[in-house]
C-alpha cells in the first residue's frame, strides 16, 4: 500500500481524524477499516475505537462510511454533507459543510441535481438556503455536481427563533420549528433582548458552538410575524433585485397592438375570483352555439408578452417558481406593477390576454380549440359568493346563466371520466384591520368554485393537446398512479375494515370513488378518505407525459395561472412558438422574443424539477403559517374541550384536528392512562390490551386542549377524564407492570404521517 513520501502512519496507537483522512487520500487502493487498522497497527479494543471514529467521521461528512473517502483531485468526499448556500436561477448550489480553511482554497461550489422521484419513488423535500443534505458527488466537465441522498436535520437550530434569557443570565435561542426540541446557546446577542424574534447564524463549526444573532425581527406575536417566520425559515425570495424591478417597470408600459391581436373587447367576459383576490389570471365566457353545445372563451393574462426569456425579470420569476400566499400578504412571483396591475385582468380596462377558444358539445366534450393573442375588457370582477348568490336567487345575468349552463355540460364529461373525488377542507384565516385574527373557518365549497375549476381544466387539457399536435415542448402537470407499495399498504388497511382491494385489476380513480360512494356512515367514510389520500403520490411538473391520475386525464398542463406559476408561463411561450402567435416589436431594455428560449428547450427537465421544488416549498410555508395562526387563535382557549377527529396514529400517540377549524395536535399515549396500548400499524389504530378500547384514524372524540404554541404552530391535546381513566399526571410514577407485558410502544423509530390538506390539481 503506497503512502505519501516522508509520511508514514504510526506503528501503534489510535490515529487522529487528520491522520485517517491523510492516509485515505494518499492511498492508491480502496482504504477500508481493515486497511486502516493494519496501517496503524491497531489491535483489540483499538479496532473498536477505530470503528467508532470512522462512524463519527462518516456522520460528519468527512468520509463516505464505506471504503474510499475522497476523489483523487479537489478534496471533495464522494459522499459528504453539503450545505445549500444559494438558490440561483432555479438551481440549488451547495458547499461542503466540513471544509478546511487552512488549505488556502475556497470551498468548491456544487450544483444540486435533484431526482424527480418517479413512479413510486420518494422526492427530496423542498430545499432552501441553509439546508443540509447528504449527497453523492462527482466532478464532470460542467464542474462539481451533487446528487442528494437525504435531507439532514439542522446542525444548529439557530436560523430563526426567540431570545430567552434564563435566571442565570444566559441567553438561549428557542426554536420556532415544532420539529426541533432543543434551544441553542447564544454567543452574541447583537443588541437583541429577551422575548424578541431574531435571525441568527452558527457561531462556529461544532454543533455545541451556539449561534450569533444577526438580525432582530421584533415581537414574535405581532401581526404579520407568522408569515415573516415562514419566509425566513423556508428561504423564500421576497425582495426583487433592482434590475428585475426596472425591467418590470419598462414592461408595464408596453403598448397593445390592436392590429396584431384579436379584439375581444366587445365579448362580455368576466372573472370569478375569491373576494380577497390580489391578482386576476383568468376570465371566462360562454354562449349557446344553437346546436345544444357552447362556444366558450377562457381568457388568461398574457404574461409572456411582458416577461421575456433571458431577462432579469425572467430569471427572478424562475428562481421564485410561484407566488406564495399567506393570510396577511403575498410573496408574488412577479413585481406588483405587473402581478397586481398591468397583467391582472380588471373590469373595464384593456388587457393583453391569451385566449383559448373552445367548442363544447352538449355532452361536455371539447370538440375543438384554438389559441390567439387578444385584447380583452372585462365586464365584471365578481366574487365566488356573489356569483353563487345571484344564481341561487334567480337574479343572475345572462352571462352568468350561460356559464352555469355550459358548466353543467362540462360536469357530464367530468362524471363520465370519474376523477378522484376527495372532500378536502381548506382552512381560511380572517384578519381584522389591525392584522389580528378575527376568525378561522373552513372555506365553503360552492358550485361557483366548480364552475371556474372545470373551465380551467378544459383549457389546460386543450393547451397540452395543442402543443402535442405540433410536437412542441410541453410542461406537463403529472400525477402518477399510486405505487404498488402504497396499494399493498392500503389493501392491508382495508382488510382491517372488512373491505377488499384486488390488486390484479387496473387501478383507476373509479376504484377509490366506489369505496367512498358505497359508505353512508360519515365517520367511516372519512376514515376511508384518509386512507385513500395517504395512498396517493405527489403531483409534479415534467416534460415527459405520464398523465394525471387524480383528474383521470391522459394529457394535462398548467396554462391558466401565469401570474403566479412559472410552469404556466412556459406553456404560454410554447404556444406562441408552436402557433406563430404575435411576437412583440423590439422594445428598449427588453428581450425581443416572447416564445421559448434555447435554454427553455434544452434544460426543460432541470427547470421543471426546480419549479416542482419551489411549489413544495410554498406549500410547506403556507401550511406552517396557517398552523401558527390556528395555534395563536387557540392559545386563548387552552383548557377548553373541542370536538376533534383523529388524523394519524403512531405508537407514541395519535394526532387529532379540531372539526371545522383545523390545527393538528398530538395526544401522547402517556395521557391515555395506565393501560398498555398496542399499536396496530396495518389498521392505523391504538388498541387497549385489557379493555380493547381503540383509537382509529377518522374517529371523532372530545378532547381537551392542553397546549397551543403560536411560535411553532404545535398543539397538544389530552383526553377527558372519562376517556383516559386513571390518566397519569406529569411527573406521576406509573404503577409496576405485570410480568410478561411488553414495554409501551414499538422499539423501532416511528414513521412520520403528514396530514395533507388541500391538494393542488
Amino acid at each position: 500500500m503506497n503512502q505519501k513520501k516522508n509520511r508514514k502512519p504510526r506503528a501503534h496507537g489510535m490515529p487522529s481524524r487528520e491522520q485517517v483522512l491523510e492516509f485515505i487520500q494518499s492511498s492508491d487502493t480502496p482504504a477500508g477499516k481493515r486497511e486502516i487498522a493494519k496501517a496503524f497497527g491497531l489491535k483489540g479494543q483499538e479496532k473498536i475505537g477505530l470503528k467508532r471514529l470512522l462512524k463519527d467521521m462518516a456522520e460528519e461528512g468527512l468520509i463516505d462510511g464505506k471504503k474510499t473517502a475522497y476523489h483523487r483531485m479537489g478534496g471533495v468526499p464522494k459522499v459528504t454533507v453539503l450545505r445549500i448556500v444559494e438558490i440561483d436561477d432555479g438551481e440549488s448550489v451547495a458547499e461542503p459543510e466540513n471544509w478546511n480553511p487552512d488549505s488556502g482554497e475556497k470551498p468548491p461550489r456544487l450544483t444540486i441535481v435533484e431526482s424527480k422521484g418517479g413512479r413510486g419513488g420518494k422526492r427530496m423535500p423542498a430545499l432552501k438556503r441553509g439546508d443540509r443534505v447528504l449527497a453523492r458527488t462527482e466532478e464532470s466537465g460542467k464542474g462539481w455536481r451533487a446528487y442528494p441522498m437525504k435531507k439532514l436535520p439542522a446542525r444548529t437550530e439557530g436560523l430563526m427563533g426567540v431570545v430567552e434569557i434564563d435566571k442565570a443570565g444566559k441567553a438561549w435561542l428557542a426554536p420556532i420549528d415544532k420539529k426541533v426540541r432543543n434551544s441553542s446557546p447564544i454567543s452574541d446577542l447583537n443588541g437583541s433582548e429577551d422575548g424578541e424574534l431574531v435571525l441568527a447564524e452558527p457561531a462556529g463549526k461544532g454543533p455545541r458552538s451556539g449561534v450569533n444573532v444577526t438580525e432582530v425581527v421584533g415581537d414574535p406575536l405581532a401581526p404579520k410575524s407568522f408569515s415573516l417566520i415562514a419566509i425566513a425559515k423556508h428561504g423564500i425570495p421576497h425582495v426583487f433585485p433592482e434590475a428585475a424591478l426596472e425591467e418590470a417597470q419598462r414592461a408595464a408600459t408596453l403598448p397593445l397592438s390592436e392590429d396584431r391581436r384579436e379584439d375581444l373587447r366587445d365579448v362580455p367576459i368576466l372573472a370569478i375570483d375569491p373576494a380577497d383576490a390580489r391578482d386576476h389570471d383568468d376570465a371566462i365566457w360562454a354562449e349557446p352555439d344553437g346546436e345544444g353545445g357552447f362556444d366558450t372563451i377562457v381568457a388568461i393574462a398574457d404574461v409572456s408578452y411582458y416577461v421575456r426569456p433571458g431577462g432579469a425579470l425572467d430569471r427572478e420569476a424562475r428562481k421564485r417558481g410561484n407566488s406564495v400566499y399567506f393570510p396577511d400578504r403575498v410573496v408574488p412571483m412577479l413585481p406588483e406593477v405587473l402581478s397586481a396591475d398591468a397583467c391582472s385582468l380588471k373590469h373595464g380596462q384593456d388587457r393583453a390576454a391569451m385566449a383559448c377558444h373552445l367548442r363544447v358539445s352538449a355532452e361536455g366534450k371539447v370538440t375543438s380549440w384554438r389559441f390567439t393573442r387578444a385584447i380583452v375588457r372585462l365586464t365584471h370582477n365578481i366574487a365566488y359568493e356573489d356569483a353563487q348568490a345571484a344564481i341561487d336567487s334567480g337574479d343572475a345575468s345572462t352571462e352568468l346563466q350561460n356559464l352555469w349552463a355550459c358548466w353543467r355540460a362540462l360536469e357530464k364529461a367530468r362524471h363520465a371520466r370519474d376523477p378522484l373525488e376527495l372532500e378536502l377542507p381548506e382552512r381560511r384565516v380572517v384578519l381584522d384591520d389591525e392584522g389580528q385574527i378575527a376568525d378561522i373557518a373552513v372555506r365553503e365549497r360552492l358550485d361557483a368554485h366548480r364552475v371556474v375549476e372545470d373551465f380551467m381544466i378544459a383549457a389546460n387539457v386543450a393547451a397540452a393537446k395543442a402543443l402535442e399536435a405540433k410536437t412542441a415542448p410541453v410542461v406537463y402537470r403529472i400525477h402518477e398512479p399510486p405505487s404498488r407499495e402504497k396499494l399493498i399498504a392500503l389493501r392491508d388497511y382495508l382488510a382491517t375494515q372488512d373491505r377488499k382491494l384486488a390488486l390484479g385489476q387496473v387501478v383507476t380513480p373509479t376504484l377509490f370513488n366506489r369505496f367512498l360512494k358505497d359508505v353512508s356512515d360519515e365517520t367511516e367514510r372519512a376514515l376511508l378518505m384518509e386512507a385513500v389520500l395517504r395512498s396517493q403520490t405527489q403531483a409534479y411538473y415534467g416534460p415527459n407525459n405520464a398523465g394525471h391520475f387524480g383528474l383521470a386525464l391522459g394529457s394535462y398542463a398548467h396554462f391558466t395561472s401565469p401570474i403566479r406559476r412559472y410552469s404556466d408561463l412556459l406553456v404560454h411561450r410554447a404556444l406562441v412558438d408552436a402557433y406563430g402567435l404575435e411576437q412583440p416589436k423590439p422594445a428598449k431594455g427588453l428581450p425581443d422574443a416572447s416564445g421559448l428560449s434555447d435554454r427553455d428547450r434544452q434544460d426543460l427537465q432541470q427547470i421543471t424539477d426546480a419549479i416542482s421544488t419551489t411549489e413544495r416549498r410554498a406549500m410547506e410555508a403556507e401550511r406552517d403559517t396557517i398552523d401558527r395562526y390556528v395555534a395563536a387563535y387557540l392559545a386563548q382557549h387552552v383548557g377548553k374541550t373541542f370536538q376533534t377527529r383523529i388524523t394519524g396514529v403512531q405508537n407514541f400517540g395519535f394526532f387529532a384536528t379540531i372539526l371545522n377549524l383545523g390545527g393538528d395536535g398530538l395526544v401522547p399515549v402517556s395521557t391515555l392512562g395506565r393501560e398498555y396500548y398496542r399499536y396496530d400499524e396495518a389498521a392505523q389504530a391504538l388498541v387497549g390490551e385489557d379493555s380493547g378500547k381503540r383509537y382509529d384514524v377518522a374517529q371523532k372524540l372530545e378532547l381537551k386542549l392542553a397546549e397551543a404554541n403560536p411560535l411553532t404552530g404545535a398543539l397538544k391535546f389530552e383526553p377527558l377524564d372519562d376517556e383516559s381513566g386513571n390518566a397519569e399526571r406529569r411527573g406521576q410514577q406509573a404503577a409496576p407492570r405485570e410480568k410478561g407485558k411488553s414495554k409501551q410502544g414499538n422499539r423501532g423509530r416511528p414513521k412520520n404521517i403528514r396530514h395533507q390538506g388541500r391538494r393542488r390539481k
